[in-house]
């Protein structure tokens, strides 16, 4: 292959025209010879380059609602055609084909248009692009002579090669352009079959009674390099899925402190998604989030109250840890955050007022401050697919989305709970389903005071959840992800003094526990619903 190319010849058609003008008039320093198409050509032409439109090179107008425009010979053949083949070169000349040099295309807005609320299917269909990735393809098929640009992330690194070879590319970037083309219309394509297959619904999602999809095809676009991995010694970044539109930390814009880490990123999302069990319209909730498990929890009618007992919950193990809040963070709130003799690593909530602001960024200096957006009730979230990745494939499953709600729930033994405390039993049930299983968690006064955690037995984790909870075990309740396999576990809570606990039964020893509660007058509740959490 040919090292450097000149361009000559470039073909500009773009949807997003993010910093197309500063890009031409780069390329129109070197004298290139620009084609374009429709918007794309009035943009030029309205900042002054001299612009040859595309139907004056097919001899065709576009038609069909600019569904045909660029699906031509004239076009195609002179991407395509490999200039060191003298058949090539003979075809090219018997029909009056010029070879283009360079091509700048972005495809129509797919993703966003699919993610857009209220979007028909008729606006979708007629945001999937045909030309666009029909010549990004031939452009990077024949990178060996042919520039293909498809972002304008892309437009200065491109530029800085032309200006550095007096007008030519190099071989190295256009291998690394060919490699981006196809990886841009390989996802593209991906949005689209999982739009079709989910009659709309935003990819990669899996509605409800359908079989999973025999190929599953996955976009997303590389959002940033971090400094390493989970150690220093692994490379790392994260990846955006651009059809998502649910409250994300990948999405959260970050107002203060240093860069986020693999590990922020990865507690940041578990804290998150905590405080989205919690409707921010009815009560406020705040997590504490250390090693991907909650060490704090609470619910209030204050957020600043919320605050102050999920930080009560563990101080210790707080320390260093994701904070994430439901609701936006006021100057009592932010108040309560910056008194406390400690530091976070990420804070995360909706929005702040200025005043909390100002007084989160003036007591830390590289606590991340992440502003996410409005985060909606435990309903609003999307039935999406979750993955586990595993040596050479991959797991998937539907996101634990089931609602816990006490009314489904079965008293299985000692006194009948009231409303006030199928409110704390439930608080219970989040905090175990947000533990690593197995997960024990103790609740008492809708804050999270003891938690055991990604233990290999039920019972250690009992013992660790009371250890940390101390005397303020008695007249608590305690949660469990799943069954309590011996009545051991359940005996070690009654002995702390715990009043009520809930769990999903299934046990061959059900029994065995239900009658220990009945000894000791404890509430029983029984979920029929398992919550593991690997």
């Amino acid at each position: 292959m040919p090292d450097r190319i000149p361009v000559k010849r470039a073909l500009i058609s773009v949807s997003d025209k993010t910093d197309l003008i500063p890009f031409a008039r780069r390329l129109a320093n070197h004298g290139v010879q620009m084609i374009s198409t429709g918007g794309t050509a009035a943009a030029l032409s309205q900042a002054g380059f001299n612009v040859t439109a595309v139907e004056q090179v097919t001899g065709f107008p576009e038609m069909m609602d600019g569904r045909l425009k660029t699906l031509h010979p004239s076009i195609h053949g002179g991407l395509l055609a490999l200039r060191d083949k003298a058949e090539h070169l003979e075809a090219m000349k018997d029909h009056g084909i010029e070879p283009i040099d360079l091509l700048c295309v972005n495809l129509y807005p797919f993703e966003k248009m699919a993610a857009s609320p209220g979007a028909s299917d008729g606006d979708v269909i007629e945001h999937i692009d045909i030309g666009g990735p029909a010549m990004v393809r031939s452009a990077a098929k024949n990178m060996a002579f042919v520039a293909v640009v498809t972002a304008p992330s892309q437009y200065d690194r491109v530029c800085n090669d032309i200006d550095a070879n007096e007008g030519a590319t190099s071989l190295p970037l256009r291998r690394w352009l060919g490699a981006a083309a196809f990886a841009r219309t390989a996802a593209y394509d991906a949005a689209i079959a999982n739009w079709m297959l989910g009659h709309g619904a935003t990819a990669p999602e899996h509605p409800p009674g359908q079989p999973f999809p025999e190929t599953l095809a996955l976009r997303y676009a590389l959002q940033q390099e971090l400094r390493y991995g989970e150690n220093p010694h692994q490379a790392g970044c994260v990846y955006i899925d651009p059809g998502c539109t649910e409250t994300s930390v990948v999405a959260a814009r970050q107002l203060h402190g240093k860069a986020l880490s693999f590990c922020n990123l990865y507690d940041a999302d578990g804290a998150l998604e905590l405080v989205k069990e919690i409707d921010p319209a009815r009560r406020a909730a705040v997590a504490v989030i250390k090693h991907a498990n909650p060490c704090g929890f609470a619910v209030d009618d204050d957020l600043a109250v919320a605050f102050e007992k999920a930080y009560r919950g563990d101080p210790v193990a707080a320390f260093g840890g994701i904070v994430a809040l439901n609701r936006p963070v006021d100057a009592a709130t932010a108040g309560k955050i910056t008194g406390i003799d400690s530091f976070f690593d990420v804070i995360l909530a909706p929005d702040y007022e200025p005043a909390a602001l100002e007084q989160l960024r003036g007591r830390w200096k590289n606590t991340r401050l992440l502003k996410a957006g409005p985060i909606e009730g435990p309903d609003a979230r999307r039935a999406r697919l979750d993955f586990k990745l595993i040596t050479a494939g991959m797991l998937a499953h539907d996101r634990d989305l089931a609602p816990i709600d006490p009314r489904h729930w079965k008293h299985a033994a000692g006194p009948q709970p009231g409303e006030a405390d199928l409110v704390q039993l439930t608080l219970a049930m989040i905090a175990a389903k947000h533990l690593k299983s197995n997960a024990v968690s103790l609740i008492n006064d809708a804050m999270l005071i003891g938690a055991g955690a990604g233990q290999m037995d039920r019972v250690t984790s009992c013992r660790l959840a009371i250890e940390k909870a101390g005397d303020r075990a008695r007249r608590a309740v305690a949660g469990s992800d799943a069954f309590f396999p011996f009545r051991d576990g359940p005996d070690l809570l009654i002995q702390a003094g715990v009043r009520a606990i809930v769990q999903p039964g299934g046990s061959m020893r059900d029994q065995e526990t239900i009658d220990a509660c009945n000894q000791a007058n404890v509430c029983l509740m029984l979920t029929g619903q398992r919550h593991f959490r690997h």
